[in-house]
């Protein structure tokens, strides 16, 4: 029997103690089954490189309640690794330092008021260098996603003193101006249904300003040259199944 080779194994952090111990720690957003599985077969991969078996720590950080286990045991055989909720962590102690680093992981531990949280940690932000605070609002806002405050961030920083657009940011930036323009031109197909079969393309710009903001000029302009000939198809498309309707 030919057992499957275990290919592109690749440890989020594997660092080293002052007292020369390894530790590998491990970023987990879903609850995957195969977790211990998983687990093992990194620290056989270390054990092989380096010759030592690593402690290892799970750090969950998803939204839905932590289901994965944190042994594997078979005959003669043990495992166990360390597996953390992140949600279990008092995020109140980490708003506290003066890292912005820890501060922005402050949002997926557990928080008294999470919407304080965010206006605090975006005011620290605001103190920051532009350089530095494009990172750091690009990983708060990754990480706001987490825990559906992603919407959250984005009003805090319309607020506060940041000269700083996210959209600007070269990975995260277009990523958000293509969801935008994707939930945008959905809402606008659906709005040819809706709205322009009843001549109401001032109701829909309306609508689409009310739920989305003002709109960008290609938005604009690509609105604008909308005309009721989808209506007036189906109009026609309806009159040809009547008429077809009568001849059976």
């Amino acid at each position: 029997m030919q057992l499957p080779k275990v290919q592109n194994l690749r440890l989020d952090l594997l660092g080293q103690t002052i007292d020369g111990d390894l530790v590998h720690l491990e970023l987990q957003s879903g609850n995957d089954p195969a977790m211990p599985l998983r687990m093992i077969e990194y620290g056989l991969g270390v054990q092989r490189l380096l010759g030592r078996f690593p402690r290892q720590i799970l750090l969950y950080v998803g939204e839905a309640p932590l289901r994965m286990e944190s042994d594997l045991s078979g005959p003669d055989l043990s495992f166990r690794y360390r597996l953390i909720d992140i949600r279990a962590l008092d995020g109140d102690r980490l708003l506290e330092s003066e890292d912005v680093g820890d501060n922005v992981i402050t949002i997926l531990a557990q928080l008294r008021d999470d919407k304080e949280a965010v206006h605090k940690i975006v005011g620290r932000i605001a103190g920051m260098t532009r350089a530095a605070r494009e990172t750091a609002l690009a990983q708060l806002t990754i990480l706001a996603g987490l825990r559906r405050l992603a919407r959250t961030v984005e009003q805090e920083t319309k607020t506060m003193p940041i000269d700083l657009d996210i959209r600007d940011h070269e990975t995260i930036g277009p990523m958000i101006v293509e969801a935008e323009q994707k939930a945008l031109q959905k809402a606008m197909e659906k709005g040819l249904q809706n709205g322009l079969q009843q001549g109401e393309l001032t109701i829909l710009r309306r609508q689409i300003e009310k739920r989305f903001g003002a709109l960008p000029k290609w938005a604009g302009d690509k609105l604008a040259a909308l005309s009721a000939s989808p209506a007036r198809r189906s109009e026609r498309a309806g009159s040809g199944r009547e008429q077809r309707g009568r001849i059976a």
